[in-house]
């Protein structure tokens, strides 16, 4: 496998996690903007496609193997939202404080018991553009929607994800710990097994 990788995105908080989180393999991760790669309209209609779309573009820009991620949070309630809306879920001008007012407007007065919710990711690894084989992983992460923010960790809606195992925020967890059960987690170790055979 190759020693340097581009991400696919701009997302300083989705490319620490994997430079942590790739650091063991002797993998260099290096952002695509290094490249002067362009953010791609993500036109998909699920998380698969999105990341295939994100992982060919900055791989054909970079001439690097590349790696995408395309995540987001399912809300049974909102019968999947945001899903893979879940980055503008607040409109196009959106940050994760409006995103988090936006799930939390949503959610007012729905009950503990009916706030069930799952980080997903879907993980793409081509090793050039044209690649007919992606490695494609998924990971899952169940849990709930709290009924205000806790913890200032993480990104996104981490201080709005609830992990049952711990009763701690997603934005409450140290790095270690949520490396060990978010979503991108999961979905890397996936990956990093189908690398190694």
């Amino acid at each position: 496998m190759a020693s340097k990788i581009v991400l696919a995105s701009n997302n300083a908080g989705k490319l620490k996690e994997f430079q942590q989180l790739l650091a063991d393999q002797h993998l260099d991760v290096l952002p695509q903007a290094q490249f002067k790669v362009t953010e791609v309209d993500e036109t998909g209609l699920s998380f698969v496609e999105n990341a295939i779309i994100k992982a060919r573009h900055a791989s054909k820009l970079s001439g690097l193997p590349a790696i995408a991620d395309d995540s987001g949070l399912e809300v049974d309630f909102l019968d999947g939202a945001p899903g893979i809306y879940s980055a503008r879920f607040a409109g196009t001008d959106a940050n994760d404080a409006k995103n988090n007012q936006q799930l939390l407007e949503r959610l007012h007065g729905v009950p503990d018991e009916q706030r069930r919710a799952r980080f997903q990711c879907v993980l793409v690894y081509m090793r050039h553009p044209l690649d007919p084989t992606p490695l494609i992983c998924q990971g899952t992460w169940e849990g709930r929607i709290l009924q205000q923010a806790q913890g200032s960790n993480g990104f996104g809606y981490d201080p709005l994800f609830l992990d049952p195992t711990t009763g701690l925020s997603s934005a409450e967890l140290s790095k270690a710990e949520k490396n060990t059960r978010s979503h991108r987690a999961k979905a890397l170790q996936c990956l990093l097994a189908q690398l190694s055979q």
